[in-house]
């Protein structure tokens, strides 16, 4: 089956009941996207779809239809990302497991609500799990991102 994914399109010979996570990593060779819990639970495996946020672990490749965006489809080569660059600016990451689902989530976050209030971070974000607790430095940095994508 076909897939495209960060702008490129990939052949793949696998069966169509495979997670798409294990489709990217093991297939593709795109270490972005992580394994956390395998049941949808943690938000390690956060990719978009057609711009969703929507958890690889649990995402079929068969029922892929769309592209697909991990965090290194996310900026471009010469510039991070808002939200990538406000991860940076407030110093997000302590172990980075998971900071490529949450950026992945707080990216969708945006798309759908501009200026979130802390309670749509919390609401929307929920699902991402960190084990150092950044939770204060994410709802800041959305923040941050959420100020540069409309241009303050």
């Amino acid at each position: 089956m076909q897939i495209k994914v960060n702008g490129k399109a990939h052949e793949v010979d696998v069966e169509g009941d495979m997670p798409l996570l294990w489709v990217l990593r093991d297939e593709l060779g795109i270490k972005g996207v992580k394994y956390g819990c395998g049941v949808a639970a943690c938000g390690a495996c956060t990719v978009h779809i057609d711009g969703v946020a929507e958890r690889s672990c649990q995402v079929p490749v068969g029922d892929v239809e769309g592209e697909i965006t991990t965090i290194e489809g996310l900026g471009t080569p010469d510039a991070m990302h808002a939200v990538q660059a406000a991860w940076v600016e407030h110093q997000v990451a302590q172990c980075g497991y998971c900071q490529s689902g949450q950026i992945m989530q707080a990216t969708d976050l945006l798309s759908n609500s501009p200026n979130p209030t802390d309670e749509e971070i919390d609401e929307a974000m929920q699902g991402n799990l960190c084990r150092c607790g950044t939770y204060p430095r994410i709802r800041a940095a959305v923040k941050t991102a959420a100020k540069t994508l409309q241009g303050a």
